[in-house]
């Protein structure tokens, strides 16, 4: 048993250290421009300022996948078990999917004042 938990150790530490380390994760836009007060030009600037931000997350969620299987690639096949290997998967679609809920959520919060935006000009 301890010998499994030193080598789960082990291994974790070197792909632990190694996975995901060139993956700078993406600033969400600072601010999104209220519907209800934002000119024209407000808003065409936070959809660039969204698409742009949703390209970076697309580029970081790639990233992980290209570094999580380099990981993958790189541990010796008779030292990592099948449970290391589910704590690595487990760690990438963690990331992915904190990443892309952010990005989901920063979008919806522009949908909102998009729909504010357009609001307005119907009164």
């Amino acid at each position: 048993m301890k010998k499994a938990l030193s080598a789960t150790v082990i291994v974790a530490m070197l792909l632990g250290g190694y996975a995901y380390a060139d993956c700078g994760y993406p600033k969400p836009p600072e601010k999104i421009p209220d519907g209800n007060t934002a000119t024209l030009q407000d808003m065409l600037a936070a959809q660039k300022m969204i698409k742009a931000y949703n390209d970076e997350i697309k580029a970081y969620t790639d990233c992980l996948r290209s570094e999580h299987d380099a990981a993958i690639a790189k541990a010796d096949p008779a030292k990592i078990t099948k449970e290391q290997r589910a704590e690595l998967d487990k760690v990438l679609v963690q990331k992915n999917d904190a990443a892309v809920d952010e990005a989901t959520a920063v979008t919806n919060r522009f949908n909102e004042q998009v729909r504010a935006f357009k609001a307005k000009g119907q009164k």
